[in-house]
Parts: structure tokens; sequence; C-alpha cells
């Protein structure tokens, strides 16, 4: 896991934004632990209205993603953990999700929080998790980002 290079990005301040926090079932203990993330990011930012929305896997984000921004959520930020294995099951869906959720965000121009880990094994996932062993919170992260661009694209 590299790391380096990340940016140190502050909890921008959203008041008044509506956020969909949509997370994948699989991998409970990873996932219940990047939306705790996410929600903890959202109340740093000072975000009130926010609405988590479980969906089977991470192949799932995408379609629930597009609702949610047509429904009028200001951000969405997209949850879940997809672990090598030994068929091509993991670059299909990895791809899959990343494209699906670019696609919604550009074509739709609601920011989107990436916060799907692609890991190769379960400890690498888990330290990405923000779990209190944890080396990284990629909820959290994937909300500031989110909210960053919110708030850049509201300067616009």
């Amino acid at each position: 896991m590299s790391g380096s290079g990340a940016p140190t990005i502050e909890a921008p301040r959203a008041e008044g934004a509506r956020v969909a926090v949509i997370a994948a079932q699989w991998h409970p203990k990873v996932t219940d632990s990047l939306v705790a993330g996410a929600l903890r990011a959202l109340e740093d930012s000072g975000v009130t209205d926010h609405k988590v929305i479980r969906v089977p896997g991470s192949f799932e984000l995408p379609v629930v993603a597009l609702h949610a921004a047509k429904a009028g959520y200001d951000a969405v930020i997209a949850l879940g953990v997809v672990i090598r294995g030994d068929t091509p099951h993991f670059e299909y869906v990895c791809q899959a999700t990343t494209d699906g959720l670019m696609q919604v965000g550009v074509t739709t121009g609601v920011p989107i929080g990436f916060g799907v880990l692609t890991c190769d094994n379960d400890p690498q996932a888990l330290d990405r998790a923000g779990l209190p062993d944890s080396r990284e919170d990629k909820g959290y992260e994937a909300t500031q980002a989110a909210l960053s661009t919110l708030v850049a694209v509201r300067a616009l």
C-alpha cells in the first residue's frame, strides 16, 4: 500500500447538502466500518441530511448512485470492497463499478465519492476500512473528496 502523495483535505463545510451514502453488503466488517467513516466525515462537515442505502454488492452501486443523483442528492458516497480471487470476477466487477460510478458523476454532475476498496486480500481491505487498527479510513476520505468537489462545483 502506497499512501504516499495523498493530499491533506480538511473536512469541508457543507451544511445544507443532501448526501446519499450507498454501501455494499459484502464483507460487513469492512463495509460497516466504511459507512461509519463516511458518517463521521458528514458530521465533521456539518451535513445532517443524509441517507444510508445498502445494496447487495459493489456491482450494484452505480445504478443506485444514478437514482440518488436523479432524486436530488447533492453528493453520493459509494462504498464497497472487492477482494481478488482465483477467477476474472475481480477485474470485471472492479472495472464495471468504477466505470459506472464515473459515468454517473459525469452525466449528472453530482459528485461521487469513490470508496470502493479493490484489494488483493482481506488484510489489505481491513487496513483501509477505518477500523481502530487500520492505517487508512477510505470511507471518511471518499466522503471528504465528494464534499470538497461539491463545494468546488458550487463555487463556479
